[in-house]
């Protein structure tokens, strides 16, 4: 049986990865400059950051409203490892440090979407 401590690690788990994301949009927005010379060096074009930084939003806010949680959770697992190869630069510890970070909120993004939302979200689980 679920405890109110259960929701509220649940609730705060959500609120902490979502914060994560919301961060990213908002860095995105006010200095894009880090994103894209990720984007020039792998060739792609520039205007990428633009559905990276809605996605990121759109994610954060799901996550904290507790809205369609379990597919926003897998399809921020699926962004955290695609996104991981911009990091795969073993030369750089601090890249690598981020490329292994967006494995683990991969991991936690996995935890989410298989138990879901938790009782403290506008859907919450039936």
């Amino acid at each position: 049986m679920k405890t109110r401590l259960d929701d509220l690690a649940v609730f705060t788990g959500r609120l902490l990865i979502a914060v994560l994301f919301l961060g990213g949009a908002v860095q995105k927005a006010l200095s894009p400059g880090g994103t894209t010379g990720l984007l020039a060096d792998w060739q792609l074009p520039l205007w990428l950051i633009w559905p990276a930084l809605g996605f990121n939003a759109l994610a954060g806010l799901a996550l904290v409203f507790g809205v369609q949680v379990r597919a926003v959770a897998v399809l921020l697992a699926l962004y955290c490892g695609v996104t991981s190869v911009f990091h795969f630069l073993p030369d750089d510890p601090w890249q690598m440090t981020i490329f292994v970070k967006n494995w683990a909120i991969a991991g936690g993004c996995l935890v989410l979407a298989a138990h879901g939302p938790g009782r403290w979200a506008l859907q919450p689980e039936s």
